[in-house]
């Protein structure tokens, strides 16, 4: 499932992160890990990728990251405060100085009038800096709405390391 794009991608955000000496850990939902997979693609990935973590159901999510019961019963696990809740709990129970949440509606089940088939939130934690969020609607089928997801994480992670010290 690791495409030519996601692939040279994880690489050009792997050399970033390099060069700066900055480590990422990755917090996931609905892609399952295919964003640590795609950077693990990545020869010498294991010198910038400090760890993953995939929180599939909301009890990961708490016991993984740190994500409040009350939080993910209030707002839903597909929510901007769950995914900045992610993105924060993988900053602070990792050794990373970036961490990317992505949790979302892969589908094709699933949806809601509310909270479509397709529906993504982004977190990204920088270390001594504000938490970036992200809300995105992707089109397409399963493999579509992750291969996205996956690309957006990336840019982010990409976006956070250029704003680095």
């Amino acid at each position: 499932m690791i495409d030519d794009a996601m692939q040279t991608r994880a690489a050009e955000v792997l050399d970033l992160c390099r060069a700066k000496k900055l480590k990422i850990a990755t917090v996931e939902s609905c892609t399952g890990g295919l964003l640590a997979a795609a950077l693990t693609s990545v020869a010498g990935s294991s010198d910038v990728l400090e760890r993953g973590f995939v929180t599939y159901s909301n009890e990961a999510k708490t016991q993984l990251v740190g994500v409040p019961w009350q939080l993910l019963g209030f707002r839903g696990a597909v929510s901007e405060e769950v995914a900045r809740a992610m993105a924060e709990g993988g900053l602070v129970r990792s050794a990373a100085d970036i961490a990317v949440a992505i949790t979302g509606i892969a589908g094709p089940g699933g949806g809601t009038a509310a909270k479509p088939v397709g529906l993504v939130h982004f977190g990204c934690a920088l270390k001594s800096a504000l938490t970036e969020v992200r809300r995105e609607v992707f089109p397409g089928d399963r493999q579509a709405i992750r291969r996205a997801s996956v690309l957006t994480a990336l840019d982010m992670v990409a976006s956070a390391a250029r704003a680095a010290r």
